[in-house]
């Protein structure tokens, strides 16, 4: 389970990107692309290597009035699957 004091990035080639031709945002690495949906756009656009998860989590409760707890699960969930897909790192 991911800590509020993990401070998640994006490791080395992969990137955020948004694919003009589809309108849509992809994560891309590598030899490999995932399609993004608003809500994982959402959480990673807040991923840069400084904020940690706890700051990440706050920040999109307060952007969407949801309750932190529901975000801080969903978001860990998202970033989890990314981490063992190696799309994620964290320190």
């Amino acid at each position: 389970m991911m800590q509020p004091s993990d401070i998640p990035s994006l490791p080395r080639g992969v990137r955020l990107h948004h694919d003009r031709v589809r309108g849509s945002w992809v994560l891309l690495a590598p030899e490999r692309a995932v399609m993004l949906d608003a809500t994982a756009h959402a959480i990673l656009s807040r991923v840069d290597g400084h904020r940690s998860f706890g700051e990440i989590t706050a920040e999109l409760a307060e952007a969407y009035d949801a309750p932190p707890e529901a975000i801080a699960g969903d978001a860990a969930g998202f970033l989890g699957a990314l981490r063992d897909r190696r799309f994620l790192e964290l320190a």
